[in-house]
């Protein structure tokens, strides 16, 4: 069932955007080499609950912690892990789902760590762009696979990269996962119509080789979701509505950096 939002409850989850935001910005500022992946979760989580905020991942299916914590061929789902340090050149990707007052917001985040390489720097700029691609086709009377499409095209038939199938983005509020879903591939004027009042993610996970990914299966980890080639992948994420005035984010970091992204209509 898709749940349409109110405005009253939009400006609720901007406010739990806000949250999610302030802390990737506290982010920047802490990773960097030698630092341990267990500290960011720490970190992530006092920063969330200090300001009235829940960690929603925890205890979702079995899910311990604040945040998931993928490093270079992790594409997603990562594991915080005790004693494991960043060294200059990862690739970081953390990602967490907030609730404030009820209302959710969900957003990952590509992060360099010390100096990457120019292959890494440029498959986190085009990542990055495919987002806003994406979040550009939200508009009422568009169709999900006007976003899908858009997306694959810049990261697949422009640049070359996999487009990761398995995981997509999805309708959020009241619960962290809802319909409808919102894939990064697929076919422009297919798919369910966009409304106004719907609040959905855009997520893409964008590969250096090819789109195919595997799951870790062991006792210890059975969320660590890695590129079956070993390459490395980035990730980014926001949450939006679907208004009047075109998307609307609820996550976004820097206005004034990302002007040039929102949807003028």
């Amino acid at each position: 069932m898709i749940s349409l939002k109110s405005p009253r409850e939009i400006e609720a989850m901007k406010k739990s955007g806000e949250l999610m935001a302030g802390m990737h910005r506290m982010l920047r500022t802490l990773v960097k080499p030698g630092i341990d992946t267990w500290e960011i979760e720490t970190r992530c989580r006092e920063y969330i609950e200090s300001h009235g905020g829940v960690a929603v991942q925890i205890g979702f299916e079995g899910f311990k912690y604040a945040t998931t914590i993928s490093i270079n061929n992790e594409v997603a789902h990562g594991l915080p892990r005790k004693g494991l340090k960043l060294k200059n050149g990862d690739l970081l990707k953390v990602d967490t789902v907030i609730s404030l007052d009820g209302a959710l917001s969900d957003s990952a985040w590509t992060y360099a760590v010390g100096e990457v390489s120019p292959e890494v720097k440029k498959l986190m700029e085009v990542t990055k762009k495919a987002l806003y691609l994406g979040i550009d086709q939200a508009v009422i009377g568009n169709r999900i696979g006007d976003i899908g499409a858009v997306i694959q095209d810049y990261t697949e038939n422009q640049h070359h990269y996999g487009d990761v199938r398995q995981y997509i983005g999805h309708g959020i509020g009241p619960t962290m996962h809802e319909e409808p879903q919102v894939p990064h591939y697929g076919k422009a004027g297919h798919g369910l119509r966009l409304r106004e009042g719907m609040t959905i993610t855009i997520e893409p996970m964008i590969n250096l080789g090819g789109w195919e990914v595997t799951t870790d299966d062991t006792p210890e980890d059975g969320w660590t979701v890695r590129t079956a080639d070993g390459s490395w992948s980035a990730q980014y994420e926001h949450t939006l509505a679907i208004t009047k005035d075109g998307p609307k984010i609820l996550t976004i970091q820097d206005p004034e950096e990302d002007a040039k992204y929102i949807y003028k209509g």
